[in-house]
């Protein structure tokens, strides 16, 4: 999912800086044709040629990360051309405008029963769902709908009773926004021993009367496995006979909505459920689409509260809209289009599997070094985590992270939450565009390494929190 907006602050010191300018970036006479250079916190008096304003740009990008080998993101990083060049045709088409953008609205619609055909709602065309920024806006549209769903149920008691959430503590922080924006209580489910994600059972026990529902993950980003959904379902189904309460279930799908379809079909998680009411995904991580779209789908009209979709005129015609955000870009769901159309399920199954392959052949050669210790292996998610083995004392994971970033690799080092904050990992994520030989590349460089780090004192890295930065 997406990493958090940071806000930022202006300029540290009082004292202005000015960019420096090359002779050479002046258009045609490097002389008469010099810019001033200009300052980097507030608008510069003059303009300059767009040449020379591209070229100071680029500049300053030469030092971001290579997103290629970026093995923290889930968000796809290589498209083939002709998405990119659909995506430029339609950059300045603003996705709200469905009377004025017709075409790019249906292509939205399409884009919403290929997936509820894709997650087997009982009927796709009862279905409801719409495109977002990204998971993290449909997860709040998802829970926006449970919370409100509730609060009608139990209009004698609300607003005096408090709602609340049930959710694994290895939730992305999107919910967690959630549940402060919204006034929602938030009951997580602590890790426990070698049980990285949520428990149904425990899940099950934390539900009350004031549960507007539970979150189940399909595709934890702390380790890349799935939470058990049906078995969750299964353990709220159980709950209701006993107590009357029925708790409702939102699946975050952000990857493996993405993945489970296509290589995992006799995995039960989706619409087939009962009490699954809405799902998210992203579109932008194995949807296999530039950020940033998501999608978020509701099993039916009854999921959806009326009150919540606000409506505009559609070529005459009545068209709802739900959403946080209002003008963006139509470019993204017109790339996914164009990947549901390229791919269909034979060119997605192809592409995850190879994803796949990478992740779980990457991990039987990094667990036979022998220093480190799988925790997954990229059979679920193509996404693995390993830590040192215990006898390994000379080095920990974030000297790695540290030293493979030297490199050009970002592989990001990280604590788990309650109760294994003892545990520190290494994550890999493996996407379409990370192929078999930049694997094989990043663990040349791994062992290249080791040798080194064997040979040092004790481990070198004293600010844990400024050696990776994981958000996602």
């Amino acid at each position: 999912m997406e990493a958090p907006l940071p806000l930022h602050k202006g300029p540290r010191q009082s004292g202005e800086r000015r960019l420096s300018v090359n002779p050479f970036y002046g258009p045609a006479n490097p002389l008469g044709d010099m810019t001033e250079a200009p300052p980097t916190h507030r608008l510069p008096d003059q303009p300059m040629a767009p040449a020379t304003a591209h070229q100071l740009v680029r500049d300053e990008l030469m030092l971001d990360g290579n997103a290629r080998l970026n093995l923290a993101t889930f968000v796809t990083t290589w498209m083939e051309p002709e998405a990119g060049l659909l995506m430029a045709e339609c950059r300045d088409k603003n996705m709200i405008d469905k009377d004025e953008y017709p075409r790019t609205a249906e292509l939205e619609r399409r884009c919403v029963a290929m997936l509820a055909d894709l997650w087997n709602a009982p009927d796709p065309a009862s279905a409801v769902g719409c495109s977002t920024t990204g998971s993290s806006e449909a997860c709040m549209l998802a829970g926006m709908a449970l919370k409100r769903r509730w609060a009608k149920r139990n209009a004698d008691r609300y607003p005096g009773a408090r709602p609340n959430l049930v959710m694994g503590v290895n939730v992305q922080v999107c919910w967690e926004k959630f549940c402060n924006f919204w006034e929602v209580e938030a009951r997580l489910v602590p890790m426990e021993g070698e049980r990285f994600h949520l428990d149904p059972q425990a899940a099950a026990e934390l539900c009350d009367e004031n549960t507007i529902g539970v979150v189940g993950i399909l595709g934890s980003t702390f380790d890349g496995s799935y939470e058990p959904i049906a078995d969750l379902c299964a353990a709220l189904d159980a709950l209701r006979e006993r107590t009357g309460l029925d708790v409702p279930v939102h699946v975050d799908g952000a990857s493996g909505a993405m993945i489970a379809p296509f290589l995992d079909e006799d995995l039960v998680w989706d619409f087939r459920l009962p009490r699954v009411a809405s799902i998210n995904t992203s579109g932008h991580k194995y949807g296999l689409v530039y950020p940033g779209v998501g999608w978020a789908l509701w099993r039916d009209g009854e999921a959806l509260p009326e009150e919540l979709v606000f409506r505009v005129n559609y070529l005459g015609g009545d068209m709802p809209t739900f959403a946080l955000n209002f003008s963006r870009p139509g470019a993204q769901v017109v790339a996914q289009y164009y990947t549901f159309l390229r791919l269909g399920r034979d060119g997605y199954r192809a592409v995850q599997q190879a994803a796949r392959d990478v992740a779980t052949g990457m991990a039987a050669r990094i667990e036979a070094l022998g220093d480190f210790r799988l925790l997954t292996r990229g059979d679920q998610l193509p996404v693995f985590a390993f830590t040192t083995a215990p006898d390994v004392e000379t080095y920990d994971v974030f000297d790695l992270s540290r030293r493979l970033r030297e490199s050009g690799w970002l592989v990001p080092a990280y604590t788990f939450p309650a109760n294994r904050e003892d545990l520190s990992v290494l994550r890999v994520v493996c996407r379409n565009g990370f192929s078999a030989d930049l694997a094989e590349l990043l663990t040349q460089d791994l062992e290249r390494l080791l040798p080194e780090l064997r040979r040092q004192p004790h481990p070198q890295t004293q600010d844990r929190s400024a050696a990776t930065g994981f958000h996602h």
